[in-house]
């Protein structure tokens, strides 16, 4: 809350003026810069000292030293004390430079993280929820060196429609899942990509024998059932190569979801009865008894006779080039080469397949 009355400098002013002196930088370290950063949103040096594990008094010594420091350096103080128990109360200068503070600490965190990984301390991998026993197996042969040395091998769940985007944002290093492909796979430029399969599209129906007979269904027939459909992703980008951009109003959408297994749970129910798309590793998965969410539900095979070619493309991939830049040593291309070998495996039949999200 800015203090009415208090002169201010523009943030533009404030960033020049702290720019112009390096030396009340270095002074002002980024424990302080944190220590401002929460204290302007929780209130008071106490909240923030509880959420730090601290004395209230260390961080109050903080907060006075980065007060008295700026002030020196640009005249006027950054927060205004009330009284014992009352908030902090931030100048309108203040205000300003706690938005610079928290672009300063994203910044060195993003630093920290990006030098972590160039040196190889840590690997991120995103997966999505069927190719993360894919990627445990894999794990299994890098896991021991990976403690020897040190390293962090963080994972993190992503849905399909975010997996190349979080190679572009440098989110995670590799990531496994499907994508969609059409035939000239322009999609994939940017990266190196490990294909472990391509497919297409199933059903899962609890549609019974008459209502939906046992046979392969084409595309052109998907008006005539009820269906279950994610929000978007990959599924409704095959929907929209099929059918265009009114799709929805070509098709009888029964539900719209944004996880599969509440798809699966909703069949199940029989709360509606009609057919979700899904990836043919899952129907697959389903139908075989691999996957316990698609108990006493049929899979059908869905077969493109509407639209351009367009394929599931399941697999590992990394930023293109990347992985040379790196010593053969380097965290992400063990775990590649780790992938590698799983995916050999499975293809001699030695394993059995990944589920394909």
């Amino acid at each position: 809350m800015p203090l009415a009355g208090t002169a201010s400098l523009p943030a533009t002013d404030l960033r020049s003026r702290l720019l112009q002196s390096p030396a009340a930088l270095l002074d002002t370290t980024m424990d302080q810069l944190r220590t401002l950063v929460l204290v302007h949103e929780v209130g008071t040096a106490l909240a923030a000292a509880r959420s730090l594990g601290r004395e209230q008094s260390s961080v109050q010594k903080q907060l006075d030293t980065l007060n008295r420091n700026f002030k020196q350096l640009c005249g006027e103080p950054l927060v205004v004390k009330q009284g014992r128990g009352k908030k902090v109360l931030f100048t309108a200068t203040g205000e300003a430079f706690v938005e610079i503070a928290r672009d300063t600490l994203a910044d060195w965190l993003d630093g920290v993280r990006e030098s972590r990984r160039l040196r190889g301390e840590t690997v991120t991998v995103g997966t999505t929820r069927f190719t993360l026993g894919f990627l445990a197996n894999a794990g299994e042969h890098v896991a021991e060196e990976f403690q020897e040395r040190g390293i962090d091998l963080r994972v993190t769940h992503l849905r399909t429609r975010e997996l190349l985007d979080a190679l572009r944002t440098k989110q995670a290093d590799l990531v496994c899942g499907s994508v969609l492909i059409a035939e000239d796979d322009s999609v994939l430029a940017e990266f190196d990509v490990m294909e472990w399969r391509r497919s297409g599209l199933s059903l899962v129906t609890n549609l019974s024998g008459e209502q939906l007979p046992n046979r392969v269904m084409r595309a052109s027939e998907l008006h005539a059932v009820p269906l279950v459909v994610p929000a978007s992703g990959l599924i409704s980008g095959f929907l929209h190569g099929w059918f265009g951009t009114d799709f929805r109003d070509k098709l009888d959408i029964a539900a719209e979801i944004d996880d599969v297994r509440y798809g699966f749970d909703l069949l199940r129910s029989e709360l509606l009865h009609g057919c979700m798309i899904v990836t043919q590793g899952v129907g697959e998965a389903a139908g075989d008894g691999r996957l316990p969410e698609g108990q006493g539900l049929r899979t059908i095979e869905l077969v493109n006779d509407v639209g351009p070619k367009m394929q599931v493309l399941v697999g590992a991939f990394t930023r293109r080039g990347e992985r040379q830049g790196y010593y053969s040593e380097h965290p992400l291309n063990l775990l590649w080469t780790a992938l590698e070998l799983e995916n050999a495996k499975w293809k001699s039949g030695e394993v059995s397949p990944a589920k394909a999200s």
